[in-house]
């Protein structure tokens, strides 16, 4: 059950970072198209991804799109394996679905009240000559689609930039003779 947790977790992680990625470095696009800076922010903001991509992309002419997205998934994938590290595998694996369950009971109940205000309203959607049960179907699809995009980013978010403390160890007391 961890592992397949752990998997799940890896292919959020990408999906979450790769969407950010391409918000900013359209796929398909030109250099002179990216937003290398705002990248750079929205990484440091959203996932606390510290990468100095306006440097590395000056100095490494040659890196195509793929190349830098590649940095960046690795730098996420890095951090996450630190943090597995620092607490243990069977622990980290514990807070991953804790975070994961956490997120899906919020997110969940938001989604039932815009599914509800949706049903509400969706009668009006055959005075725009549409078919009001269609239109629910269409637009409740869209709802859930974002409610998973929500989930997924928000446990990525949680678990990037969760910051993990020790408690110092004890000195050992001398023996007293």
């Amino acid at each position: 059950e961890s592992s397949d947790i752990t998997e799940n977790i890896a292919f959020m992680r990408e999906a979450s970072v790769t969407d950010l990625f391409h918000q900013y470095v359209p796929e398909e696009s030109m250099e002179e198209q990216w937003d290398i800076k705002g990248l750079q922010d929205a990484l440091a903001k959203q996932f606390r991804l510290d990468i100095d991509l306006v440097s590395l992309v000056e100095k490494e002419t040659h890196l195509t799109q793929e190349d830098l997205l590649d940095r960046v998934l690795d730098l996420s994938k890095e951090i996450l394996e630190q943090k597995t590290a620092l607490v243990g595998a069977e622990q980290w694996g514990g807070f991953e679905r804790s975070i994961m369950l956490q997120s899906i009971d919020t997110q969940w109940r938001g989604h039932l009240q815009a599914l509800d205000h949706l049903r509400q309203g969706i009668h009006l959607r055959g005075y725009a000559q549409k078919d009001p049960k269609q239109e629910y179907k269409r637009e409740a699809f869209e709802l859930f689609s974002d409610l998973l995009d929500r989930i997924r980013d928000e446990v990525i978010k949680t678990l990037l930039t969760v910051q993990i403390q020790t408690a110092p160890q004890p000195e050992p007391t001398p023996a007293v003779e």
